[in-house]
């Protein structure tokens, strides 16, 4: 029950007042990873995104992360995303997006994430900066390796361009989910993510109800002698 009460804890700030325009989303992702040493992986990663208001398939990602795991615990990682978006079955400009991560462990099943990224966009020549923190939770609810997890993320746009980003608090996104094992290195996840986009220039705020989907799986090294 604690645990619970502390992953519902991180969304609370998912409401901070009626949105005036909402959206249901389901977001689906797969991750393949490899272990390149003891420390070092690399894992690729695609996304697909269907939502009620664009009208069904609208978003797209396909990447690269690699992740270098220090002694202490803390991960740092390095990483590309290609980004494609349409919008009632019209392609939107694509976006290429660099990243760069650090990963601490905290304590008591909380981590902290700090995400920057780059975004480049084929609809103009500036690039776009972005900072996202996130504060994440993690809890095991069974023996059998069933886990609960819960995250609380914020989008901080660092400038301005002319294709559309604007700087300053862009939106939030809280998740609430569990954590599956299926057998040997793959997991499964299911969840809830409400993300809270605040309106800029007379716009509307804007937040969407999404289900998540995640299948993630990792092949192991194969070591000298096997």
């Amino acid at each position: 029950m604690r645990s619970i009460l502390v992953a519902a804890a991180l969304l609370l700030p998912a409401s901070p007042a009626a949105a005036r325009q909402t959206d249901e989303q389901l977001w689906l992702q797969v991750n393949a990873g490899v272990e390149i040493s003891d420390r070092d992986k690399l894992v690729v990663e695609s996304v697909g995104r269907f939502s009620d208001r664009a009208g069904g398939f609208f978003h797209a990602e396909l990447g690269a992360l690699f992740t270098h795991k220090t002694r202490g615990g803390v991960e740092l990682s390095i990483g590309y995303r290609h980004v494609e978006e349409w919008d009632q079955g019209d392609r939107e400009p694509s976006e290429e997006r660099l990243r760069q991560m650090v990963l601490v462990p905290l304590g008591g099943g909380f981590n902290g994430r700090l995400r920057f990224e780059q975004r480049f966009s084929s609809a103009g020549s500036e690039i776009g900066f972005r900072l996202r923190p996130r504060l994440g939770f993690e809890t095991p609810l069974n023996r059998h390796g069933l886990k609960l997890v819960a995250t609380s993320e914020h989008f901080f746009n660092l400038n301005s361009t002319a294709w559309g980003q604007d700087g300053g608090y862009d939106r939030m996104r809280n998740t609430l989910g569990v954590s599956i094992p299926l057998g040997g290195s793959v997991r499964g996840e299911v969840g809830y993510l409400n993300q809270y986009r605040f309106g800029r220039d007379g716009q509307r705020d804007r937040m969407d109800h999404v289900a998540t989907f995640t299948l993630s799986f990792t092949l192991a090294r194969i070591r000298e002698g096997e």
